[in-house]
């Protein structure tokens, strides 16, 4: 959690900070409020906006509770001295005053609001995938801004750089039509293909650092939300070679 890795877009480099407790070159002075303001709102305690590299605009719908909880578990993290890397953000870009008018046209600040007319099981689904595991910050496609096209929620989406693409999570033919609930959650759990072979890549380190870890209900109510989604086609493809 000492921070380093590097996510590479269209928009420049953007460096993982360090998150552990130390209380100068991490989060360790961090008050519960600056917490919640920096995954709720997307500002640093010094009200500097962050960049949505950052995928506040999934973690602003998490429960205080949650974000309470997930703070106790970081203060339990070996606090590193390491200073967190600079980004190295094309112009202009790289100039926050620009991320106001991004947030208006692309961040709803507020925790989930469960849905009444859908049962607690698609209501917990839900709030994982959209929420905890972020699932649309890589699988939904993105407008020229970064921003999400939620039209096309979930229906696949082209990786930052490179040609990998991001799946279709909708029940679409180009998706999981053909997935039952039981192969997405063996998926989620141990990545089994139902067609036979495994994930890997980005993916694989989601299910080995994160959905294998959930409880078999929450790896299920993932599974219950995904297949009563709206069916969308992929509209992304490879590019040419």
């Amino acid at each position: 959690m000492a921070g380093g890795g590097a996510l590479r877009t269209p928009f420049g480099a953007f460096y993982a900070p360090n998150i552990t407790p130390d209380p100068d070159f991490g989060i360790g002075k961090w008050s519960d409020a600056d917490f919640i303001r920096a995954l709720r709102e997307g500002l640093s305690p010094r009200g500097q906006h962050y960049f949505p590299v950052f995928p506040y605009p999934a973690y602003t719908k998490m429960t205080t509770p949650d974000l309470l909880d997930l703070k106790a578990y970081l203060a339990t993290i070996a606090p590193s001295k390491k200073p967190s890397r600079a980004h190295e953000v094309n112009f202009p870009y790289s100039i926050r005053a620009t991320l106001m008018p991004w947030k208006w046209l692309n961040f709803d600040a507020g925790e989930y609001k469960a849905d009444a007319n859908r049962d607690a099981k698609w209501n917990r689904g839900a709030y994982l995938a959209q929420a905890l595991t972020h699932c649309g910050e890589c699988h939904t496609p993105r407008n020229m801004l970064g921003g999400l096209e939620r039209a096309q929620w979930l229906s696949g989406a082209r990786m930052p750089v490179g040609d990998l693409i991001a799946s279709n999570l909708t029940p679409d033919k180009t998706g999981l039509a053909d997935w039952s609930t039981a192969d997405i959650t063996d998926a989620l759990e141990t990545g089994t293909l139902p067609q036979g072979g495994t994930l890997g890549g980005e993916m694989g380190e989601v299910i080995r650092n994160s959905t294998s870890k959930m409880r078999a209900e929450d790896r299920e109510a993932i599974a219950a939300y995904l297949k009563a989604l709206p069916p969308h086609p992929t509209t992304v493809t490879k590019k040419a070679k």
